[in-house]
C-alpha cells in the first residue's frame, strides 16, 4: 500500500475512533460529568498556564546566556563539567525538588515556580550550548575574515545557526514544565494537579481525568505554539521546516 494511501487510512480510522468514542461519552453522561467540572478547569488552567510562563520564562532568561557563556572557547574546559551540575537539576526527581525549596521558601507559589525553573533549566542551556558549539568553524572563521568582532560573530552568525536547536530545547522544557506543573498543588500553589491529586484521592475517575486531559492538551498546544514561533523566528536557511 502506498505511503499516501495508508496515511489516508490511519486518519480515517482516528476520525472514526474519536466519533464513535464521542457517541458513547455523550450516551453513558461521561460529557455532562466533565462539564460539572468545566468552570474549576478554566480557573485552574489559567493558574497552570501561568506557573508555567513564570517558571519557563525565568528558566529561557537564564539557560540561553548560560549556554552561551559555556560555548565560548575560554571556558571550553569546564563547560562539561558545568554542564554536570545543571544535569542535577533532572537527575533529581521534581517532587524532591519541590519539596527542597519549600524547605527554603515555605508553601506556595514561590517555592513551586524555583522548583519548575530548576526543572526546566537544563535543556535550553544545553541545547544553546551544543547548538552554538556545532556552527560551522568556516562560517566563524569567515566571519573573522570579514572584520567581524566576537559579539557580532556571535548575534549575527552563531545564534542565527543555532536557533533551530535552542527552539527544539526550549519545546523540551516547556513540555517538561507543563507535564510538571501539578505536582506543584502538592506544595499549595494550584494548577491542574487540584483536579489530579484530588481525584485520585476521592477515587473519582471523572474528577481526576478533568484535569490530566487538560494538562496533556495544554502540553501539546505550548509545544505547537512554540514550534510556530519557531518557523517563524529560525532562518530559511538553518529551519529544515522552511526548505521549501
Amino acid at each position: 500500500m502506498p505511503i499516501r494511501s495508508l496515511s489516508s487510512a490511519v486518519r480515517l480510522g482516528a476520525a472514526v475512533v474519536i466519533f464513535v468514542a464521542g457517541v458513547w461519552a455523550q450516551a453513558s453522561g461521561l460529557i455532562d460529568d466533565f462539564l460539572f467540572y468545566w468552570p474549576d478547569v478554566q480557573y485552574l488552567a489559567i493558574q497552570h498556564l501561568w506557573l508555567t510562563a513564570v517558571s519557563g520564562s525565568l528558566a529561557i532568561v537564564v539557560a540561553i546566556p548560560l549556554g552561551i557563556v559555556l560555548s565560548r572557547p575560554s571556558v571550553a574546559r569546564w563547560a562539561e563539567s558545568l554542564m554536570q551540575v545543571l544535569n542535577v537539576g533532572t537527575t533529581i526527581p521534581t517532587l524532591a525538588v519541590l519539596a527542597l525549596s519549600m524547605s527554603f521558601l515555605g508553601i506556595g507559589t514561590l517555592p513551586a515556580v524555583f522548583g519548575l525553573f530548576v526543572a526546566t533549566l537544563l535543556p535550553i542551556a544545553r541545547n544553546t550550548y551544543v547548538g552554538l558549539r556545532s556552527v560551522s568553524p568556516a562560517l566563524k572563521e569567515a566571519a573573522a575574515g570579514i572584520g567581524m568582532s566576537p559579539l557580532q560573530r556571535l548575534l549575527r552568525v552563531e545564534l542565527p545557526n543555532a536557533l533551530y536547536v535552542i527552539f527544539a530545547g526550549i519545546r523540551t522544557a516547556l513540555a517538561i514544565n507543563v507535564g510538571t506543573v501539578p505536582l506543584a498543588f502538592l506544595i499549595g500553589a494550584g494548577g491542574l494537579g487540584e483536579l489530579i491529586f484530588t481525584g485520585i484521592d476521592l477515587y473519582d475517575t471523572v474528577m481526576m481525568l478533568s484535569g490530566a486531559i487538560p494538562t496533556a492538551l495544554l502540553a501539546v498546544v505550548v509545544d505547537l505554539v512554540i514550534a510556530v514561533v519557531a518557523f517563524l523566528v529560525v532562518p530559511r536557511g538553518v529551519n529544515p521546516a522552511r526548505q521549501r
